[in-house]
């Protein structure tokens, strides 16, 4: 098994940062990809950056430029870097984990870009 927790978040005026940290602990062996999500009101969940473990990432188009996602393989921790925050940015943000073995969701971390 592999359990996530999942730091950061909050409520952030428009043009803000915010940081978000996931770290990974159990049964975690071999190559995986962390990432996040984000899901809005009456939306349905979508992808918003992964990285795999040698360092590759993707982006919702939405968000490149703007974000940056990171991890430290040592700690099994993946970050997500949110900078020029908007509004439209506001969901309730989940951290992903996958192996071959395994699939986890975090508990999920209410991100709100308000004035």
């Amino acid at each position: 098994q592999v359990q996530l927790v999942e730091s950061g978040g909050g409520l952030v005026q428009p043009g803000g940062s915010l940081r978000l940290s996931c770290a990974a602990s159990g049964s975690i062996f071999g190559n995986n990809v962390m990432g996040w999500y984000r899901q809005a009101p009456g939306k349905q969940r979508e992808l918003v950056a992964i990285i795999t473990t040698s360092g590759l990432t993707n982006y919702v188009d939405s968000v490149k430029g703007r974000f940056a996602i990171s991890r430290d393989n040592a700690k099994n921790t993946v970050y997500l870097q949110m900078n020029s925050l908007r509004p439209e940015d506001t969901a309730v943000y989940y951290c992903r984990f996958s192996s071959a073995w395994y699939v986890t969701w975090g508990q999920g971390n209410q991100v709100t870009v308000s004035s």
